[in-house]
């Protein structure tokens, strides 16, 4: 059983893959509806964030829980309140899985198979992806019963119809399958989006003068203007390259996910057989010498041409490349592009005094995350 991230380029990993890309398409990503789904949820970040105007917050669970909702709109046709005990297990689930996953825990796993069925803090993992699964199992019992065939509400939905059509001859298509796709689904659109985001804001409070040349050109453009749209990324090249400039410092999936070689090849006199598993390093083009200005550094210099206008270099590939590139690309630029200029347009974002000073150095895991922050947050006018 494997979902959508597991190395399978197969004929059950191209349906799925093909399956996945056409209900994503048509469940909006992309397009107004989905820029509707997201605002949605972004009025539920400015409320969280009206309450804490002139107050110290941290802003990880936050992050967390908006980017959450918006894929289990498209998955389950529900969002969560931030404080609903579901989704803070499902949360904290996930993020202990992560960090776990490149630590050392896991390369004892890893090389001594003696020890798995110790009672050691690894098998905490496997206690939380049970946990996830039986939530999952529950949703998908839910939409069994409720469901209308051919009236889809969301991506559990269009897998039952999908598996009513097939009938006995599913192929791969399966109930197992569901779950773990809806899994692979779920935690590739949060842990990256909100990993960014909180990437994004610690650097912008550090870095005031980028804040500020942000907001002066939001301002221009959102002029008389009730919300931003994606649309409004052409006439925002700075913005655009500030966001660009986050992805790329914040390098959230180093080593993507895993590719395999579907024949016998060679390279730079290597000779690698069909069927190897591939581990791409996305540090060494995010940050390599020659491809960028200021390849070490944070600066959106990275992303201007001489006239001030946006350019995105060949090197920048932080969803991958090929025919395993990130399904939710599209669904993740339009979340970072509206949260960003909105929240940007309606608050500025402060450093705290007591503070201390700002350590950018990420907390590694399958995701980078930066070290947990807390942030000041004003109300400003927009000019």
């Amino acid at each position: 059983m494997s979902g959508v991230i597991m190395v399978d380029y197969g004929s059950n990993w191209r349906e799925h893959r093909r399956f996945a890309l056409m209900t994503l398409r048509n469940f909006g990503l992309g397009k107004n509806s989905m820029e509707d789904r997201i605002h949605e949820e972004i009025k539920y970040l400015v409320s969280t964030l009206e309450e804490s105007v002139g107050k110290t917050l941290s802003p990880r669970v936050m992050f967390h829980n908006a980017a959450s909702n918006i894929i289990c709109q498209v998955l389950f046709a529900r969002r969560y309140e931030y404080d609903d005990v579901l989704i803070k297990q499902i949360v904290q689930c996930f993020t202990e899985n992560t960090k776990m996953a490149n630590g050392p825990w896991a390369m004892l796993y890893d090389s001594f198979p003696i020890i798995r069925n110790l009672p050691l803090p690894f098998q905490k993992a496997f206690q939380n992806m049970e946990t996830c699964r039986n939530i999952t199992i529950d949703l998908i019992n839910e939409h069994k019963t409720t469901r209308v065939p051919g009236e889809p509400r969301d991506f559990i939905d269009c897998y039952l119809d999908e598996l009513e059509k097939r009938g006995n001859d599913r192929s791969s298509f399966s109930d197992d399958q569901l779950i773990m796709y809806s899994l692979d689904l779920y935690v590739a659109g949060t842990d990256t989006t909100s990993n960014t985001l909180l990437t994004g804001f610690l650097y912008l409070m550090n870095y005031p003068h980028i804040q500020e040349k942000c907001q002066q050109e939001i301002d221009q453009v959102l002029q008389g203007k009730d919300r931003a749209s994606f649309e409004d990324r052409h006439k925002m090249p700075y913005t655009q390259a500030v966001i660009h400039e986050i992805q790329r410092i914040a390098n959230t999936v180093p080593l993507s996910v895993f590719h395999c070689t579907n024949r016998d090849t060679e390279l730079m006199g290597y000779s690698i057989p069909k069927g190897t598993a591939i581990i791409e390093n996305l540090t060494s083009v995010l940050n390599e010498e020659g491809q960028w200005k200021f390849p070490h550094e944070f600066n959106p210099e990275n992303f201007l041409d001489v006239k001030g206008e946006f350019v995105k270099p060949e090197a920048f590939m932080p969803f991958s490349a090929g025919p395993r590139t990130c399904l939710g690309e599209g669904l993740a630029r339009m979340e970072l592009f509206l949260m960003m200029v909105t929240l940007l347009h309606k608050f500025k974002f402060i450093w705290p005094e007591d503070a201390g000073q700002p350590d950018f150095t990420p907390v590694f895991g399958i995701t980078m995350n930066p070290k947990p922050y807390d942030m000041k947050v004003q109300l400003r006018m927009p000019q």
